[in-house]
C-alpha cells in the first residue's frame, strides 16, 4: 500500500544563516515546512548572532550562491523563491544571475539591517536590487526603514507609503508591500501596490520585544501561499495572521529581540 500523499510545494529560500534561529534562511524552512511547504535553501552569508546582536558575518563565495541554487532547480524544482539578505554587490549579481529566467513567483525581502541594528546589505548592492532584482519580484516587501533607503523618501504615514510604493514599483516590481511595523501608534498598516490597485492591511500593534524575524517569516508565508494557488490579497492576508499567531505564541527566549514561535499553528490545529 503506497503511503505518498500530495507532492508539497516547493520553496526556496536564498538567504543569510542565523545561528540564533530566529531570522534568516532557519526562519524560512521553520515558516514553510509548518504551512506545508517542502522548504530548500541557498545561503548567501554565514551569521554569528543571538537576540542581542550580530556578532560576525561570513559572506559565502558568490559562486557558491549559485551553485546551491542550481543544484535545487536542476533535480526538485520549485514552485516559488523566497530572496532574502544578499549581503553585497557580487553576491546580489550572481543572484540575479540565476534567477533571470526563473519563470515561479519571486518574493524579494529586502533585508539591510538586523533587528538589533547590523548592516547587512552594502550601498552598492542596492542598485542590483534596484535595477535587476525589483523587475523580476512578483512581490517586493520591505519595512518603513527599508523602504526610504531604497527611495530616498520620507515615511511616516500611510499616504507616505503609498508614494514610495509608487517609486518602486517604478523600479518594475509587480507589486509592492510596505510594512508598517516600524510607524508609530497602536494601529499599523501595510500598504499593498501593484499596477492596477492597492490595497491596506491593517492590525492592532501587539506590544512585544519578541519580533525578530518577522520580514523573513511573513514573505515565507507568503511565498508558500502563492504556490498553493491563492491570490496575491489572499497570501498576504493568511500570512499576516500567521505572523501575528506566531509573534503572540513567541517562547520568551532570549534578553533580546527573541524569535517567534513558528509552529503555533499546528499545535493549535492538534488540540
Amino acid at each position: 500500500m503506497s503511503t505518498h500523499t500530495i507532492k508539497p510545494v516547493r520553496v526556496l529560500s536564498i538567504a543569510g544563516s542565523d545561528s540564533g534561529g530566529g531570522a534568516g534562511v532557519q526562519a524560512d524552512i521553520k515558516t514553510i515546512s509548518a504551512l506545508g511547504g517542502y522548504a530548500m535553501s541557498a545561503i548567501t552569508a554565514i551569521t554569528a548572532q543571538n537576540t542581542v546582536g550580530v556578532e560576525a558575518i561570513h559572506m559565502v563565495p558568490p559562486e557558491m550562491v549559485q551553485a546551491q541554487i542550481r543544484a535545487i532547480m536542476d533535480d526538485i524544482g520549485v514552485d516559488t523563491v523566497k530572496v532574502g539578505m544578499l549581503g553585497n554587490t557580487a553576491i546580489a549579481n550572481a543572484v540575479a544571475d540565476v534567477l533571470k529566467d526563473v519563470e515561479v513567483p519571486i518574493i524579494l525581502d529586502p533585508v539591510m539591517v538586523s533587528s538589533s541594528g547590523a548592516r547587512l546589505l552594502d550601498d552598492k548592492a542596492r542598485d542590483i536590487l534596484r535595477t535587476r532584482l525589483f523587475p523580476m519580484a512578483r512581490l517586493v516587501t520591505p519595512n518603513i526603514p527599508e523602504a526610504e533607503a531604497l527611495t530616498g523618501l520620507s515615511v511616516t504615514d500611510l499616504a507616505e507609503q503609498r508614494v514610495a510604493a509608487e517609486a518602486i514599483l517604478a523600479m518594475g516590481a509587480k507589486a509592492v508591500l510596505i510594512k508598517g511595523g516600524h510607524g508609530k501608534g497602536n494601529n499599523l498598516a501595510d500598504f499593498l501596490l501593484w499596477e492596477k490597485g492597492e490595497a491596506v492591511f491593517e492590525s492592532k500593534r501587539i506590544n512585544t520585544r519578541h519580533t525578530h524575524g518577522t520580514g523573513c517569516t511573513l514573505a515565507s508565508a507568503i511565498a508558500v501561499f502563492l504556490a498553493q494557488n491563492m491570490s496575491l490579497i489572499e497570501a498576504i492576508r493568511a500570512a499576516r495572521a500567521y505572523v501575528r499567531g506566531a509573534i503572540k505564541n513567541a517562547p520568551g527566549l532570549g534578553a533580546g529581540h527573541g524569535p517567534l514561535d513558528h509552529n503555533w499553528a499546528n499545535r493549535e490545529n492538534a488540540k
